[in-house]
């Protein structure tokens, strides 16, 4: 099969800096909406927000959140979404502002980590952390909440940064948890058993190792029928162009590229439904380039959108809350 290649346009150019800074979190919300994160308000603040774009009038809300959100994943209430922002992870109202924290306990005994992306699956939560600013320090915890009985576990304790996730049954009934810890340039796998609250580490495979390049797998997504990856890459150097890659999840192999012209820091990919077909909506951001080289990539920090051969959005994540 040959591989694929297609231009994304600019979708949103952010108003401010502080929304171009670091977008990040994309998630559908029917036809021509979706949310965001701005993680990070600047190099230096100590906020972020929540984002709901109109696709199809560039309108975008903005709510501040209380500290810096990592993910923030819709609910089955209208408006409601689950937030993780630093060390909790709680509810914001956006008809309310009203945040209420549902746990906390993060990274206890750990410096310098703050809560970073995550995926949902079945009633729990898995989510991981990042060692903040310098994403060096293998400190930071991957953890799974299970929501039936109020449950946090501790899947690991190594990460540095981690980032984009997947969670995928195979033929054989086995569960496995599909993984980013973006200084390894690699998307594993570990088997995971939700109900024991941990990963089969002796089982760790690699699905892709992208060590010989220069790019950083950043935020993840799967296929609408599951045979294959969507990365975005992060890419710290000063090509004309930033990408998003799709992978098969048996072989391993390139697919199909989808590039950002003028913005090289690419972050996550969400597939999302526009102008009545479905489109991967990818976020990117401005995040440690020095003014020259923001100058050189003036892209950097919109959201992009690209065409696709899919004929559904796949996988949408809305966090059933229960009494």
């Amino acid at each position: 099969m040959p591989i694929t290649s297609t231009e994304a346009s600019i979708l949103l150019r952010p108003a401010s800096a502080e929304l171009r800074f670091l977008p990040e979190g994309p998630y559908s919300l029917g036809a021509d909406r979706a949310s965001w994160v701005a993680i990070q308000h600047g190099a230096t603040a100590t906020t972020g927000s929540l984002n709901i774009l109109d696709l199809s009038t560039g309108q975008n809300q903005s709510w501040e959140l209380p500290g810096r959100p990592g993910f923030a994943f819709p609910t089955s209430l209208n408006g409601v979404f689950v937030v993780g922002a630093e060390r909790q992870v709680g509810l914001f109202d956006t008809t309310s502002g009203n945040w209420s924290v549902l746990f906390e306990g993060i990274d206890q005994g750990v410096d310098s980590t703050v809560i970073n992306d995550a995926v949902i699956w079945q009633d729990c939560l898995i989510f991981g952390c990042k060692y903040y600013p310098t994403c060096d320090q293998p400190t930071g915890g991957l953890y799974l909440w299970r929501q039936a009985d109020r449950q946090l576990f501790k899947l690991l304790d190594n990460q540095k940064c981690s980032n984009g996730k997947a969670v995928i049954t195979d033929s054989a009934g086995q569960l496995w948890l599909y993984d980013i810890d973006s200084p390894t340039k690699q998307i594993v796998r570990y088997p995971l058993d939700p109900v024991a609250g941990r990963l089969d580490v002796s089982r760790r495979e690699v699905i892709v190792d992208l060590n010989p390049e220069e790019v950083y797998p950043d935020g993840m997504i799967l296929t609408p029928d599951h045979s294959s990856l969507i990365v975005a890459l992060y890419d710290p150097g000063d090509p004309s162009c930033g990408a998003a890659r799709q992978y098969s999840l048996t072989t391993g192999a390139l697919e199909a590229v989808w590039t950002c012209p003028g913005s090289p820091r690419v972050t996550c990919p969400q597939l999302v439904l526009h102008e009545g077909r479905v489109r991967l909506l990818l976020t990117t951001a401005v995040e440690h380039m020095p003014v020259e080289q923001q100058q050189r990539h003036p892209n950097a920090g919109c959201l992009f959108i690209a065409d696709t051969s899919f004929t559904s959005l796949g996988d949408q994540p809305v966090f059933r809350l229960q009494s």
